[in-house]
């Protein structure tokens, strides 16, 4: 089946500022940054900030990726940081001082004293939302509207994060009101001179933001572990700290530790990987595209 790409229209894209656009370095976003781009004439409205929250969990490729989009389109992106030592709570970064190691997100563990999961999410939270919006006040912005990269195959969520809150901005789903799902998106890039360098599961990004994020599927990580031992090796040291700390078993998942799953992968060949029904492809939602 071919999919041809939506017709976009400028209305969804043309809002009145102060305006803050998520760009979490994935293709969604991206595509969403290059269409409010061209409803603009090429350029940014006045009062729109770009930010691009690092958690340092971020594979090489997506900072890359990053980085490429704002030179290619030359456009203004802020890229931040947690940093709860510091007066404003974040700070700027580039793409060579980017942490690449996961600085943030321990400093944040080692604050709190415990795991994020499924259900409290605080990762996402303190190193994303709140970043973001230190920074928007930082600019003597007060009430904003929150441009997010939902598409129209993910209602649910569009629904969720369209509701109106009693915080300082309201979100905005540019993607979901013109129509376009993930095929889209997909097809999209195939047809640009740059691309993210991660794969592209038909329209899913496995490897895309935190690389062993627990909102991921099975599979993926254990993906991550076979392929990128390294990697991986950075969750089962943040359980590993919290367990000796609490004096109890902590993971990110309730149902299997870093440690359990890496065992039973260095245990078994890569006959697992082979068998469908080996490894859960299930997500939780949220950190794939």
């Amino acid at each position: 089946m071919v999919y041809s790409l939506p017709k976009i229209s400028k209305a969804p894209f043309q809002i009145n500022g102060p305006i803050h656009f998520a760009f979490s370095g994935g293709r969604t976003s991206a595509y969403m940054l290059k269409a409010f781009l061209d409803a603009h004439g090429g350029a940014l409205p006045k009062d729109c900030f770009i930010t691009f929250q690092n958690t340092g969990r971020e594979m090489p490729e997506t900072l890359d990726f990053v980085a490429a989009c704002a030179s290619r389109w030359q456009v203004k992106t802020y890229w931040l940081e947690y940093a709860p030592d510091t007066e404003d709570g974040f700070i700027e970064v580039g793409h060579n001082s980017a942490a690449r190691n996961g600085e943030p997100f321990e400093k944040l563990i080692k604050k709190k004293g415990y795991l994020p999961n499924v259900v409290a999410r605080f990762c996402t939270a303190e190193l994303k939302i709140r970043v973001a919006k230190k920074f928007m006040m930082k600019q003597g912005i007060t009430h904003w509207t929150n441009i997010l990269g939902l598409r129209a195959d993910e209602l649910k969520r569009v629904l969720r994060s369209e509701k109106d809150t009693s915080q300082r901005w309201r979100n905005h789903c540019p993607l979901a009101r013109t129509g376009t799902t993930r095929r889209h998106i997909s097809a999209f890039w195939k047809e640009q001179p740059f691309n993210l360098m991660l794969l592209d599961n038909q329209g899913r990004t496995p490897l895309g933001n935190c690389d062993g994020c627990m909102m991921k599927s099975e599979k993926s990580r254990a993906a991550l572990v076979r392929d990128y031992p390294d990697r991986a090796a950075w969750w089962q040291r943040m359980e590993n700290s919290i367990s000796t700390s609490k004096g109890k078993l902590a993971t990110f998942d309730k149902n299997q530790s870093w440690s359990q799953l890496t065992n039973f992968i260095n245990r078994q060949g890569d006959w697992i990987f082979k068998n469908e029904n080996t490894f859960c492809d299930n997500v939780h939602g949220g950190c794939t595209d």
